[in-house]
């Protein structure tokens, strides 16, 4: 299933999540208050802390996220939704501007990444927006442990 989600500024973490975990991800920190809420659209879910939100949501699906400990709300979101480890597309979407990354070679990015990673490194993604590099590194092992804490 494919999850678009909306998340009020309230929650930041939870939003960088889902992007890491590959869904799509509006963040209203992102945008001005007005568009965020006039452009939610049926397909996305909005998920907020904020009561006034329940009452001025148009969104078809909205989660009250109770908790403040962000593996919590990660929990509530995948229980709410019925979400599976087969939903999650892991660092496939730009955890800046929530745009899908796309492969790119190691030639292309000598000079724009550390010499260190660039020897080091065989595996490259860009974002087309924002052209944030992105590689595999330790920050992907920590976030896989956090995954299959949620998952496992």
């Amino acid at each position: 299933m494919n999850f678009c989600f909306a998340a009020d500024r309230t929650l930041g973490k939870l939003a960088k999540w889902l992007r890491i975990l590959g869904f799509d991800t509006i963040y209203e920190s992102d945008i001005s208050s007005t568009w965020f809420y006039d452009h939610l659209g049926q397909e996305r879910i909005l998920l907020t802390r904020t009561g006034r939100n329940r009452r001025q949501c148009c969104a078809q699906k909205l989660v009250f996220i109770e908790s403040n400990d962000l593996i919590e709300q990660l929990r509530q979101v995948i229980d709410e939704l019925a979400i599976t480890r087969g939903d999650v597309c892991a660092f496939s979407i730009c955890i800046q501007c929530n745009c899908p990354l796309i492969d790119i070679s190691k030639e292309t990015v000598y000079g724009l990444v550390p010499d260190y990673i660039w020897e080091t490194h065989h595996e490259f993604h860009v974002c087309r927006k924002c052209e944030r590099i992105y590689w595999p590194g330790t920050h992907i092992e920590r976030s896989m442990g956090v995954i299959e804490q949620l998952f496992g």
